[in-house]
């Protein structure tokens, strides 16, 4: 880590599914752990059904919050017809992290092998906020957050992080 302060980001957690209530939401629930034990805020949580456009104006109304830093989407996102949360995600986004879902399948395949194919996790910017869509499986969220968003997450993370860029997310937007 860098000689740097630890800087908290607000994230808000949605999970996707037609079948969960926060009762048994385990996969949002480890996000929440994570969220909290890496010394972030929980600025939101909210469980949706599998639709899209549902999904999307829960996305668009929290990248207009401006408590709201982050949004980690889990579940929906596999090839089943009932998995729209990527297709939700597009809808919103201004700019795809292209090289998430790279990662992500990097790191999958670690874990799961080749079954990481059926994955379609993804992650993008909209309004100045990060959005990212990941797997509804439990392990998939540990996998995301261990491996790659803790540390993307942390203003400390060298060479460089996602924090240190939210000033300049939306910086096309601002007159010269």
């Amino acid at each position: 880590m860098a000689d740097r302060d630890f800087i908290p980001v607000r994230i808000a957690v949605l999970t996707v599914s037609d079948t969960r209530a926060l009762e048994d939401d385990r996969s949002g629930q480890v996000l929440v752990d994570r969220i909290a034990a890496a010394g972030h805020f929980l600025a939101a949580r909210t469980i949706l059904r599998d639709e899209r456009d549902q999904i999307a104006d829960q996305l668009r109304a929290w990248v207009a919050d401006p408590e709201i830093d982050v949004v980690i989407s889990t579940g929906g996102t596999g090839l089943t017809g009932r998995d729209v949360t990527v297709e939700a995600h597009r809808d919103v986004y201004e700019k795809e992290i292209d090289a998430f879902s790279t990662v992500f399948t990097i790191v999958s395949m670690n874990k799961i092998g080749t079954s990481a194919v059926q994955s379609r996790a993804t992650a993008g910017v909209a309004g100045g906020t990060y959005l990212f869509a990941l797997p509804g499986s439990p392990g998939a969220c540990k996998d995301a957050w261990d491996e790659i968003l803790v540390k993307q997450l942390d203003y400390r993370h060298m060479p460089c992080n996602f924090v240190e860029i939210f000033p300049r997310l939306d910086e096309h937007k601002r007159r010269k």
